[in-house]
Order: structure tokens, then sequence, then C-alpha cells
């Protein structure tokens, strides 16, 4: 059995024409923008589990949490498995590396009481993914590496309190990088019975 090596360029090149406002670049489908944005940053999430040895799993029906997080080690103390609940969120109108130690993310007054709630059975932590506004520009492959850019920031918003009128502005920590040694010790804390 022969296996074909793949053509230069790829196997389209050069036998399809130009369209006349055609942009450098590939053609990218038509989904909107905010719904490639809630794909990556689930791409993300995913990656990052991967890496702390962690499993998901999605409520359905979603009631305002996107993901469960679960993490197995018998070193827990609460027990064997700690989960935690995980919201994402993404933007692009934040740029990368943000000045000073936090950045403004507003929310809505409803998901914030939901995300605040104080005591909770089960902790929950806000993922927001800052992106570059151009699409072509969130991702790049190489032999050794695939950079997804540019980042997530969690945050533990028990207790806060809704401060607007129908939005509520949140600090996100700048040192609060979510990968997935921030996720390990997140699961760490809360198997030793405490918060994120």
């Amino acid at each position: 059995m022969a296996l074909a090596q793949p053509e230069p360029g790829g196997v389209l090149a050069g036998r399809i024409e130009p369209r006349p406002d055609a942009r450098t670049g590939p053609l990218r489908g038509t989904l909107a923008t905010t719904a490639c944005m809630e794909t990556l940053q689930v791409g993300y999430l995913h990656a990052v589990a991967a890496a702390a040895g962690c499993s998901l799993s999605q409520p359905f029906p979603d009631n305002g949490i996107d993901w469960h997080v679960s993490h197995g080690a018998p070193e827990h103390v609460v027990d064997d498995e700690v989960t935690i609940k995980v919201q994402l969120k993404a933007t692009y109108q934040v740029p990368p590396r943000p000045a000073g130690p936090t950045f403004g993310f507003t929310l809505d007054n409803e998901h914030l009481v939901k995300l605040a709630r104080s005591p909770v059975a089960v902790h929950k932590i806000l993922v927001v993914m800052l992106v570059p506004r151009e699409r072509d520009q969130w991702l790049s492959a190489g032999h050794d590496r695939l950079d997804l850019r540019h980042c997530c920031y969690w945050t533990n918003l028990a207790g806060h309190p809704v401060t607007g009128r129908r939005r509520t502005t949140v600090r996100i920590p700048t040192t609060r990088i979510f990968d997935d040694r921030a996720l390990c010790e997140i699961m760490t804390r809360v198997g030793s019975g405490g918060t994120p």
C-alpha cells in the first residue's frame, strides 16, 4: 500500500480560481465571530484539562455554567475526586498582556449573582479568554507546537457584590493565568477543603 505525500501548498493549491475580492489567507467559514470565540475557548479549556489530568463534563441543559471539571487524586482530603464549575467568556476588547494588576470584564447581573453565590457545595470560577480581533491571528501551528492566542485568566467571584443597574464590571487579576498548573493548584486547594 502506498501512502500519498501531501502536495506543496495543499491539495487545492493552483486548482481553484482566486475570488476577485479575496484577501490573503484561506477562505474561512461564515460562522459568527462570537460563536467561533466560544469554540476557541472550549478548545483552550480542553487542552488545559488534558494537561492537568482532569475530566470534563458539560451540564445539559446549560443552566448558566458551561463546564464541570473534575480532578481525581488520592491526596485529596474531602474526596478522592473534586469538581469545580467553570463559566467561560471571551473578548477581543481587551488587548493582550493587559497593563496593571487587573482588567475589567462586564457581566449581566443575573449571571454574576449565580457566580457570586456563597457558600456553595461546588465552587465556581470564571475563565475569561482574551483573543485577537481577527480570526487569522487566533492560532498558528508548526512541527513542534500549536500556539493559541492570546490567554485565559481566571477568578473566583464568590461573594462579589452587584454594583451596576443591569450589568456589573468585575476585575480579573492578570496574575491568574489559566493553565494546567493553575488548574492543578485550584484543585489541590479545593481537594483540601479550601476555595479555588
